[in-house]
């Protein structure tokens, strides 16, 4: 696994473990907008 940069000015995809919604933004979104669910950073891969 690789080393990712995350530059906190860049606006980056957030998508929402429940429904998959996908949101850019620079700041972490707490929740989904549609469904209130837990947002994650597609950049960031997984373990």
């Amino acid at each position: 696994m690789k080393d990712v940069k995350v530059d906190p000015n860049e606006e980056s995809p957030y998508e929402c473990f429940q429904c998959g919604t996908i949101v850019h933004s620079a700041a972490n979104p707490d929740q989904c907008p549609e469904c209130g669910g837990e947002m994650r950073n597609r950049q960031v891969p997984l373990e």
